[in-house]
């Protein structure tokens, strides 16, 4: 039951006096972890699938933070066949002892005591990732059941809790869960570590699904970002087994970003640097020949999503450097204008890692870092290493620099055609395309943008839509590859620009995601080879240039039917050949039904009906609606839909286009770093990296032939 509360009187009950009833028992005081599972949200998120695989980030974080302060080398998570998660690594192992304040064992306090932890400025943790105290019991709070293992003083200590609460006291067995060959893959008289097993609470998460790309990709980048770390991730339900283990460390990050471009330089400059605070900086950063920026940094192995201090830092010491050694070489004239930092971001690749023993993020998400003294630490690094790299690589420096001056010539020739279409939108009163229908509702919310495959399409679109809230933009053939290609050239694309145009949110320096018209863009393409290639450009560009509006969740693709079935007057639509080989098996049952039904009421005596005469009368021959199967039975009648221009209005708002029976599929960006190297290599200009991914996931195609 859900309680809404409307102003803020509280109760409209009435007591003697006239004024509500609220009073002190009212009030309510949350007790151990409740709090947690009241409102969950504010700990993890969300708790759908999102919130779900943060619960293994918060247990993996707190083994990633004993690999950064040097006492653990292995880490491994396995997904086991009932849904539950294992995590165990080779640290030190939570202490067991007494704490203090409480009296408990210090392994349960961490579990069920919210901000209880070693990362509040003791000599636990020189650097760490969980600041707050939160995590672990956080996850406690919100499984059926976690069982802690902890290896330590040559003995093995367990305890297991149900929702948060002991089940017991911290136990010591004769032998744990795990041997030591688990727990360490270095030779060790006596094994240390943590092992950590949980089962999430259904009654908190309505879908329990482990994604195990999602927990790949978690630990590739943690092995990334600490070199010589070993991870491994295993997979019971498909005998998956993978390992991560790089000596380069964000060297070895960089050249994987890069793997499919050509690279301006043969090696990442790189940088590691330790500051008087223990403040540890690593940036390495490679120019390739692509238009694209690509920029990731993190603070203590946190990826920080929007920046900071350290990324305002990387990118004042790297424009300034190059400003310098440009004009150096006289590559910039003293009459010259400067380079902006829009200029020598073109093309490049960087990893920025900071190591803080105070870091300051904003929120429990920590996807900001804001320590003010970081800035001019990594801009120290930057300045050094950078400067230094260029005076020593005079031929590498050129083009790097050469690279930074076309990007100023392409920017202002694409800041010419954006002046151009505002001047020529200006004269014509700031007119929506030609082509585009729109809708009559006002509010974006309620309003959606629909992008379709051709212009028969698009007019089948256009009279079966609902022209209240739904506007249709078709679109003819297909669009540039902006992957491949500069703004300004981008810019002179009449499709683009249309869609640029019917979004209203400009784009780059003028992108502005409050004037967007639109609170739904879909995507509406044929089911077919090209259909693909004209969602896949579609998606470049707003991967590339409207990130915004996928990371808020604005952006779905529209799945047209495969096929129609009718047998009688049941009428069936389906997306797959399974889901019509399934549907074809349904519709032959429900008939044989009928006629059995039928033969059971005419030997009782009753008269069939003038509509079922006239099926029986249909089902004589063959029609539309199903045919002779030549066992006195009917097959459904199946048609192919391989164009959304094969469809009538009527059909297309049925199957497509009508919010009730339609289905949608929302575009997410989980992962920035792995969509960025699959957009490189299906989308860029290096040949052989698609070359290789297409042959490595060839029999993963459904060919249409």
């Amino acid at each position: 039951m859900a309680v809404k509360t409307v102003g803020g009187k509280g109760s409209n009950t009435k007591d003697g006096n006239g004024s509500g009833t609220y009073s002190a028992k009212d009030i309510q005081v949350l007790e151990g972890l409740e709090a947690v599972r009241r409102r969950p949200g504010m700990y993890i998120g969300t708790t759908d699938l999102r919130g779900l695989h943060h619960l293994i980030r918060e247990v993996l974080d707190n083994s990633i933070d004993e690999a950064m302060n040097g006492t653990c080398d292995r880490i491994d998570v396995i997904i086991h066949k009932n849904n539950e998660i294992t995590v165990a690594d080779n640290g030190r192992g939570i202490p067991t002892d007494k704490q203090a304040q409480t009296g408990k064992s210090a392994l349960e306090v961490v579990h069920t005591i919210l901000h209880a932890g070693g990362k509040f400025g003791g000599a636990g943790y020189k650097v760490s990732g969980g600041l707050h105290g939160v995590g672990v019991s956080v996850v406690n709070a919100l499984s059926t059941e976690l069982h802690v293992e902890v290896h330590r003083e040559g003995k093995v200590f367990e305890q297991t809790y149900e929702r948060g609460k002991p089940k017991g006291p911290v136990k010591v067995i004769v032998r744990g869960h795990y041997e030591p060959p688990m727990l360490s893959w270095k030779e060790r008289k006596n094994p240390t570590g943590t092992i950590t097993t949980f089962a999430p609470d259904p009654q908190m998460f309505p879908i329990i699904e482990w994604d195990a790309n999602i927990v790949s990709n978690w630990l590739r980048e943690t092995a990334y970002l600490n070199k010589a770390l070993w991870l491994s991730l295993k997979d019971e339900r498909d005998d998956r087994d993978e390992s991560y283990y790089f000596d380069g460390g964000v060297i070895s990050f960089v050249r994987h970003l890069n793997k499919s471009h050509q690279n301006l330089h043969p090696r990442p400059i790189y940088v590691e640097k330790t500051f008087e605070n223990d403040t540890v900086v690593e940036v390495a950063l490679q120019y390739n020949d692509t238009f694209v920026e690509k920029v990731y940094t993190f603070a203590n192995n946190i990826n920080t999503i929007d920046g900071g201090a350290h990324l305002t830092g990387f990118r004042t010491a790297l424009t300034r450097t190059l400003n310098a050694h440009a004009r150096k070489i006289g590559a910039l004239k003293e009459a010259d204008p400067n380079l902006t930092a829009e200029d020598v971001r073109e093309g490049l690749t960087a990893v920025i890692s900071v190591k803080i023993k105070e870091p300051q993020f904003e929120g429990q998400t920590k996807t900001r870092l804001g320590n003010a003294e970081v800035q001019g630490q990594v801009a120290t690094a930057m300045n050094d290493i950078l400067g230094q790299y260029l005076e020593e690589n005079p031929q590498d420096a050129r083009r790097i620099v050469e690279k930074c001056l076309t990007a100023f010539r392409a920017r202002e020739a694409a800041r010419k055609a954006r002046d151009l279409v505002l001047r020529k939108g200006a004269l014509d009163g700031f007119s929506l395309p030609g082509k585009l229908a729109d809708c009559q509702e006002r509010d974006p919310e309620k309003a959606e943008l629909i992008l379709v495959e051709g212009n028969s399409a698009g007019g089948s679109a256009k009279s079966g839509r609902d022209r209240h809230f739904q506007a249709i933009l078709p679109l003819r053939g297909k669009i540039l590859n902006v992957e491949k290609a500069r703004a300004d050239r981008m810019l002179g694309n009449e499709e683009i620009k249309a869609i640029i145009t019917a979004l209203g949110t400009g784009i780059g320096d003028y992108f502005d995601a409050s004037k967007l018209r639109y609170g739904k863009t879909i995507i509406l393409a044929d089911a077919d080879v090209d259909g693909s290639h004209i969602r896949t450009l579609l998606l470049t560009l707003l991967y590339r240039h409207f990130k915004a509006l996928i990371e808020q969740h604005r952006i779905y693709i529209g799945q047209p039917p495969l096929y129609r079935l009718q047998l009688g007057k049941e009428v069936r639509w389906v997306h797959s050949d399974s889901e019509r080989d399934k549907a074809v098996k349904e519709l032959k049952a429900q008939a044989r039904t009928k006629r059995e039904d039928r033969k059971t009421a005419a030997k009782a005596g009753k008269k069939a009906t003038a509509a079922e005469t006239a099926e029986d009368e249909a089902s004589a021959k063959n029609s539309d609606e199903g045919s002779d199967d030549g066992k006195g039975g009917r097959e459904p009648a199946i048609a192919r839909y391989k164009g959304l221009a094969e469809m009538n209005a009527e059909q297309l708002w049925d199957t497509t286009l009508n919010p009730a029976t339609r289905t949608l599929r929302l575009v997410t960006l989980d992962d920035a770093e792995a969509a960025d190297v699959v957009f490189d290599e299906l989308m860029g200009n290096e040949v052989e990296g698609r070359k290789k991914w297409i042959m490595a996931n060839a029999k993963k195609a459904e060919l249409d032939l």
